[in-house]
């Protein structure tokens, strides 16, 4: 947490070594570490300063927490260092890149089957939780809308969704004045189903949250089902509720690893989608998409046409200035790989998350999450009299260098714990065989150690 952390005692006051190569005769031999230095220094003095520090951070293709991409091909790399200084807003100095934004926009338009795709609206972001508020900001001003056109109150609106959901929606809720209508999860079923979506559901309520790749476990919850609830709700009472699909992650899987499930915009409930470019969208981070279904689902008053920098623009976003690189990078995956290409890295991702976690269960001590449709699993210790448990495991697989989170599943059954991992673009079949072997070894060492020898500190999480 860095939102206000005060630096305290002695370590206000600690500054940081300079190397005798660098320093000329005469200079400081060190630097204050949390003041603005008094003097410039040597570009490679500075350099190797940051760079050394950074050799503390874990290894990003390690990360088996983290969905956001750790590896790009150098071509990628290449384009994004070539763009970084393009502010992507400023569309009339940089209309190429304006250019590509849409290609993107019209490309997500039909990979997931907009009817309206020719006329396709949508825009990029910073990533999935900027996106997720604006298409909860477009469900509630439609609710809105809809509200003083009948005649009815706006001061208590709703959002149904699973307690699965990522803290994005909370934080929507929070930011936005929306109460959250959080369907528990029970020991049997961690998914929203459309019967539980539909009896949350009331006249105040703005929208339903669909997830396509839930981040405890992988699964995708069933939109089809729960569109088919919300028709029949429509027809019992009137009341029209549309759905969000956050497919996050899943957005960019589904499409390529089981085209034929309907959970896009071939469902006429579904109204808006959002999904993470910089995750199985395969971009280094940040870059995000929301799409609406049509022009007409996006409210026009919440679009802003600005004139600034050199001509009019219209603008949806919760920020302003950004580069245009992850852009750019977008671009180049889509290009670079198409329908096929996805299709190869998402499937061997799926390939290798499934045989990791099949010799994990082949260990003995193990019970994989089952339904997870992504890249991603998550499993528990089975035997509550195991000598060690998932938050033991965690730490010490990270001695290795794996980043594992270990956590407890949404309340009404956080009784339960698991680790999880995410396979990424990147991460080959061979680096899971080695982290296969090294959990059993941590397993094995876990079993002769006492338990009160053990340090008490948290575990990783994520």
């Amino acid at each position: 947490m860095t939102l206000s952390r005060k630096v305290r005692g002695d370590a206000a006051h600690r500054s940081i070594s300079r190397r005798p190569l660098y320093a000329m005769p005469g200079e400081t031999t060190e630097v204050p570490r949390y003041r603005i230095p008094e003097h410039a220094m040597d570009p490679d003095e500075a350099y190797q300063i940051v760079h050394d520090e950074l050799m503390l951070d874990g290894n990003a293709r390690l990360n088996l927490a983290t969905f956001v991409s750790t590896w790009m091909e150098p071509q990628a790399a290449r384009l994004m260092a070539e763009t970084f200084d393009k502010n992507m807003i400023d569309k009339d100095e940089y209309p190429q890149t304006a250019e590509l934004e849409l290609r993107c926009v019209n490309m997500l338009s039909q990979l997931w089957h907009s009817p309206d795709h020719e006329e396709a609206t949508g825009c990029s972001t910073t990533g999935s939780s900027e996106a997720a508020m604006l298409g909860g900001l477009a469900l509630k001003r439609r609710w809105q809308q809809r509200q003083r056109a009948a005649g009815r109150p706006t001061d208590r609106p709703n959002l149904v969704m699973s307690a699965g959901v990522q803290v994005c929606w909370e934080k929507f809720c929070r930011y936005f004045e929306v109460e959250p209508r959080l369907v528990p999860w029970t020991p049997d079923h961690h998914q929203l189903s459309g019967a539980a979506a539909a009896a949350a559901c009331d006249e105040n309520t703005i929208g339903v949250v669909a997830i396509m790749g839930v981040t405890y476990d992988g699964a995708y919850e069933p939109v089809a089902e729960i569109a088919a609830a919300l028709d029949d709700l429509q027809a019992r009472t009137g009341i029209d509720v549309p759905i969000h699909v956050d497919g996050a992650s899943g957005g960019f899987v589904a499409p390529f690893l089981t085209p034929d499930l309907a959970w896009d915009f071939r469902l006429p409930r579904v109204q808006s989608i959002n999904a993470s470019g910089h995750k199985y969208g395969l971009v280094y981070p940040g870059v995000g998409w929301i799409l609406w279904r049509s022009p007409e689902a996006l409210p026009d008053d919440l679009v802003f046409r600005v004139n600034y920098l050199g001509g009019e623009m219209p603008t949806f976003a919760l920020n302003f200035s950004r580069p245009g690189a992850q852009i750019v990078a977008q671009y180049y995956n889509l290009l670079r790989l198409g329908r096929e290409g996805y299709r190869r890295i998402q499937q061997a991702s799926m390939d290798t998350a499934r045989r990791m976690a099949q010799a994990i269960e082949a260990l003995g001590p193990f019970q994989t999450l089952p339904g997870s449709a992504i890249p991603v699993f998550a499993f528990r210790v089975r035997d509550a009299a195991a000598p060690y448990d998932v938050f033991d495991l965690s730490r010490e697989l990270r001695g290795r260098g794996w980043q594992v989170p270990a956590y407890t599943l949404p309340p009404d059954v956080s009784d339960v714990a698991v680790l999880r991992v995410v396979i990424r673009n990147g991460f080959s079949a061979d680096l899971g065989e080695l982290f296969v072997a090294d959990l059993e070894r941590v397993m094995a060492e876990l079993a002769t150690q006492p338990a009160h020898h053990r340090p008490h500190r948290a575990a990783f999480h994520h």
